[in-house]
């Protein structure tokens, strides 16, 4: 019996193809590969899979600016509103990389500019970006949604 043909897996072991195949999915979001995921998230792929350190694929695509990415997740079931192990909303990394295509994905889907630590709302004030965002922030359709529950 070869590695690959395992009958059974001990209870909390990860088999090395589904790492492998998880690790290729982050690099994936992480350089905006659409025609990747066109065919993953038809055929099953979690849209909320998250890696080691609690990235979501919004957030990945998000922190390197791939708007239309962004969108395809979210409209697979991506919730923008997962923080990483930081508390950090994929809308919070967008404005901290000054992504605004991004930032207009993450509104128009759902992101709750007060959630996270710090939020996406206190970013704009930190980098000074209020005049540009504050008043779509405030009227934005996710506002206090994710905060709430």
């Amino acid at each position: 019996m070869t590695d690959n043909t395992r009958t059974s897996t001990a209870a909390g072991e990860i088999p090395p193809a589904v790492i492998e195949f998880a690790g290729k999915m982050y690099n994936a979001a992480r350089t905006g590969d659409m025609d990747v995921f066109q065919q993953a998230l038809p055929a099953g792929l979690p849209a909320n899979m998250r890696n080691e350190k609690g990235d979501t694929l919004v957030m990945l695509a998000a922190y390197h600016g791939h708007a239309p990415l962004v969108k395809l997740l979210i409209q697979h079931g991506a919730d923008p509103n997962i923080l990483n192990d930081r508390g950090q909303s994929p809308l919070a990394g967008a404005v901290f990389k000054n992504e605004p295509e991004v930032i207009e994905a993450l509104l128009d889907g759902g992101a709750d500019p007060d959630y996270g630590s710090p939020s996406a709302m206190e970013t704009i004030t930190l980098f000074k970006q209020e005049e540009k965002w504050k008043g779509k922030f405030e009227s934005s359709p996710g506002r206090g949604k994710a905060a709430s529950g």
